[in-house]
């Protein structure tokens, strides 16, 4: 086993300024035209109920700051929260935002998105609210993670799907138990991001309820499966994870043998650059 941490400063990878003041949960990919692309939830107000589009960047590089395009992305009147971009084979580009219940759009060409129906098969009562994150497996299959609430307390919500529009609810990947630190009613579990590498699954998760102390809390845990994670309770039995990050809501970026990690956040709360989303290297250490 590997530990991740950050190698170096932090940088501006994307900073908005025609369509709102900060950056908050968001995604980054590589598009069929070889350049990054990130799409974010942000706001001119700030706020989670004052969110209801996505800022777009890019840049031909990852080491590059990123270009603001000048079009919203879903700015359709409602909450949007927390997109994931999948580009697809046959370079189709599926996301899925929150809060609840989960949205998507489709587009080719990264220019327009057009409404999609989506279904989560015996989805329970709460446990699919926002920050969808989706991981290709080996084999085709598609697994989807979701935060929400299980008995009233944090989870991560798994969902398998082999199409991406229709998805089987699979179980939970990550619990809460009772000795859990944070149990805000929204659940303190944010933004999952899972990669593989040298066979084992990490597992990034902020872990706050908004508090200034705790909002840059990312908790890193490990697996063999990436369908289970254990169950959390602080560090005192059960999931344990193997570091934590100051992060919010990072995106991991692999590039040229590099790992990359990204942070960003609400206006006020100690980003390392006020209103951007910011980059630093990912390494990783023997155990």
């Amino acid at each position: 086993m590997k530990i991740p941490y950050i190698k170096g400063n932090w940088d501006v990878l994307f900073r908005p300024q025609l369509n709102g003041k900060y950056v908050n949960d968001h995604c980054v990919f590589k598009a069929h035209d070889g350049n990054y692309h990130l799409i974010g939830i942000t706001s001119f107000e700030g706020g989670a109920t004052n969110e209801r589009y996505f800022v777009h960047g890019e840049t031909p590089s990852i080491n590059e700051e990123m270009k603001e395009r000048p079009t919203r992305v879903v700015d359709r009147g409602t909450l949007a929260w927390a997109p994931c971009v999948v580009r697809t084979e046959d370079d189709y580009y599926y996301m899925f935002y929150g809060p609840s219940p989960t949205s998507l759009s489709v587009s080719f060409e990264l220019h327009e998105w057009y409404n999609h129906t989506v279904v989560l098969n015996n989805e329970p009562l709460f446990s699919a609210h926002r920050d969808h994150f989706v991981l290709r497996l080996d084999d085709g299959t598609y697994l989807m993670y979701v935060v929400g609430t299980k008995d009233k307390k944090s989870c991560v919500s798994l969902f398998k799907s082999h199409n991406l529009t229709e998805w089987d609810f699979a179980g939970y990947a990550l619990t809460s138990g009772k000795d859990t630190p944070l149990n805000p009613p929204w659940g303190a579990m944010e933004s999952p991001f899972v990669l593989k590498k040298d066979g084992l699954y990490y597992m990034f998760l902020t872990y706050t309820d908004c508090a200034k102390d705790n909002y840059h809390n990312t908790l890193v845990f490990v697996s063999g499966d990436p369908c289970c994670f254990g169950e959390y309770n602080g560090g005192n039995g059960g999931a344990k994870p193997v570091t934590v990050l100051h992060a919010h809501a990072p995106e991991i970026i692999e590039e040229n043998g590099k790992y990359y990690i990204t942070t960003c956040g609400w206006l006020g709360f100690n980003t390392p650059h006020e209103g951007c989303v910011s980059i630093s290297e990912l390494d990783w250490k023997e155990i």
